[in-house]
C-alpha cells in the first residue's frame, strides 16, 4: 500500500523506527507539537492535511492520523476521497504506553495527569527541559528575565512560569525499549528528585504506531474513516471515536468540487 502517515513530531523516533520497517511505502508529514495548544487550530491543520493529501496524484490507500483525541482536535475531521485511519485513543498518552487498557489502568482517575517520554523530553523546550540540562534547550534563568523584562515583572513572569514545578505530585515516564538508549528516563529521575517528587515509570510499547504503520487496522484498536464520512468523539473507553456519513447538503458544503 501507498500510506500518507500525519503525525504530532512527539512521535517522530518511534514512528521512523517503524516506518523503516514497514512493509509499505510510507509518506510522512509531522506537526509541530505546540499545535496541541489549541484544538481548533490543530484541528484546522489536520483537516488541510488530510485535503491536500487526498488532492494528490500519488492517489495514497490511506490517509493515516497518530493522535488521539487531543482535546477533540481529531473530532469533526471528514475523509474526503481517502479513507482516514485514525487510533482509538484518548491521547498521546495511550500511544505510547500501546494500550488503551492500559490509558485507562494507569490515567483512569486522571485522564489529563502529565506524564513524560522521550518526545516530550527531546522536543517540548520547557521549563523541564532546561532544568534536566537537555542539549539544544534555550538556557533561561532568572537574570536573564530581569535584564529582559525588569525586576517586578521578571519576579511575576518568572512565578508563573515555574508555578507547574511548585505543585506537588509524581513524575511518571514512559520508557520504550527502542528509545531507551537515549537516557531521557534517568534525566527524569534526577528531576523528580531535585524537585522533591516521586518517580515512576511505566512500561511503553511501540505497539499501535507499529501496527498503524503496518496496515494491521483492528477495530478494536483503529477507526477506518470512510470517504465522505466526518469522526465523532464518543468519549468511553473502548470505541473512543467513531465516523458518520455525510449528508448530501453537508457534503456539498464541506468540499463543493467533489462528487460522493
Amino acid at each position: 500500500m501507498l500510506l500518507k502517515l500525519i503525525a504530532c513530531e512527539i512521535f517522530t523516533r518511534e514512528i521512523c523506527y517503524c516506518v523503516a520497517r514497514s512493509p509499505h511505502r510510507v509518506d510522512l508529514e509531522f506537526t509541530d507539537i505546540g499545535a496541541h495548544e489549541n484544538s481548533d487550530t490543530l484541528r484546522t491543520i489536520l483537516q488541510e492535511r488530510i485535503d491536500r493529501a487526498s488532492k494528490n496524484k500519488k492517489n495514497y490507500d490511506a490517509v493515516l492520523l497518530c493522535y488521539g483525541l487531543c482535546g477533540n482536535a481529531t473530532v469533526n475531521l471528514t475523509a474526503r476521497k481517502t479513507r482516514l485511519v485514525i487510533p482509538r485513543a484518548h491521547d498521546c498518552c495511550t500511544l505510547f504506553l500501546g494500550s488503551k487498557k492500559k490509558f485507562q489502568k494507569y490515567f483512569g482517575n486522571n485522564p489529563s495527569r502529565p506524564f513524560y517520554a522521550t518526545g516530550c523530553c527531546e522536543r517540548e523546550y520547557d521549563n523541564f527541559s532546561r532544568r534536566v540540562n537537555i542539549p539544544g534547550a534555550p538556557v533561561e534563568n532568572f537574570e536573564s528575565y530581569v535584564k529582559r523584562y525588569g525586576q517586578e515583572n521578571a519576579e511575576y513572569l518568572w512565578d508563573i512560569l515555574h508555578q507547574k514545578e511548585k505543585e506537588p505530585g509524581d513524575m511518571i515516564f514512559i520508557q520504550i525499549q527502542e528509545t531507551a538508549r537515549l537516557g531521557y528516563a534517568e534525566k527524569c529521575r534526577v528531576a523528580a528528585a531535585a524537585d522533591g517528587k516521586k518517580y515512576i515509570e511505566l512500561p511503553g510499547d511501540i505497539r499501535l504506531i507499529k501496527n498503524l504503520v503496518f496496515g494491521n487496522w483492528k477495530n478494536e484498536d483503529f477507526l477506518v474513516v470512510q470517504p465522505f464520512h466526518r469522526t465523532t468523539g464518543v468519549y468511553d473507553w473502548d470505541e473512543i471515536i467513531r465516523a458518520k456519513k455525510l449528508s448530501s447538503h453537508e457534503h456539498m458544503v464541506t468540499d463543493p468540487h467533489s462528487n460522493p
